[in-house]
């Protein structure tokens, strides 16, 4: 089935300073028949009256300081009334995070060709990066190619798809693999692609231990 609507869905844990950039490059992204859902998770600034400043935003309030759990409302609050549905895209991303222009129109396009489980790559923002770690990506990355590395900051899915496979467990890292890994299992067609490349924060303190900040102060750099 064709793609009818796109959710985005953001979860955002004291991201006051990122979370406007993010919108607003997620709304420079979507179409007529896009919602985008703020889940604003156990934040103690202004993530949630920043998010609810953007018109048309939707913002969800949870205290679980969990992203896989906050991925989960966001979701469920987005597909509200939309039901089971294999039209309904779901588009994730992370307020740390700036998309493309082509981030929807792409996605929707390759969900129309037959794909389930979209896996889009992630750059860091070389802004935030040393001299060091600069060099090290650039020796270790291909701009060219789809790596096929899980990042809940580009990840997109069908609606269907997500609901058949369980959805987003409330774990506090790797809900993303964890999903993609449960929607392969189930039979769901699962592409990589490097069409439509979100940039996200390089910040050298992440909100979770095992997560993209730890790979760019140590595993990135480890044999440079």
């Amino acid at each position: 089935m064709r793609i009818r609507e796109v959710a985005v869905v953001i979860p955002a844990r004291n991201e006051e300073a990122l979370i406007g950039r993010c919108l607003r490059s997620v709304i420079a992204a979507a179409t007529e028949w896009t919602t985008i859902t703020v889940v604003a998770d156990a934040c103690t600034d202004d993530t949630a009256a920043i998010a609810r400043s953007f018109p048309g935003v939707a913002v969800v309030e949870v205290d679980g300081a969990t992203v896989g759990l906050a991925r989960a409302a966001g979701v469920q609050s987005a597909l509200d009334g939309r039901g089971h549905s294999t039209g309904v895209w779901l588009a994730n991303t992370d307020a740390d995070s700036v998309v493309p222009a082509n981030w929807i129109t792409e996605q929707v396009r390759l969900a129309d060709h037959g794909a389930d489980v979209l896996i889009g790559t992630v750059s860091p923002d070389f802004a935030d990066l040393s001299p060091r770690q600069i060099e090290a990506w650039n020796l270790r990355h291909d701009p060219i190619t789809a790596n096929g590395h899980v990042h809940g900051a580009n990840l997109g899915l069908r609606a269907s798809t997500y609901l058949d496979s369980g959805g987003f467990a409330p774990i506090g890292e790797h809900e993303d693999v964890d999903l993609v890994v449960r929607c392969a299992t189930r039979g769901a067609r699962v592409e990589a692609s490097n069409l439509f490349d979100v940039t996200t924060s390089g910040r050298s303190i992440g909100r979770t231990a095992g997560g993209y900040a730890r790979y760019l102060t140590t595993e990135l750099i480890a044999d440079h």
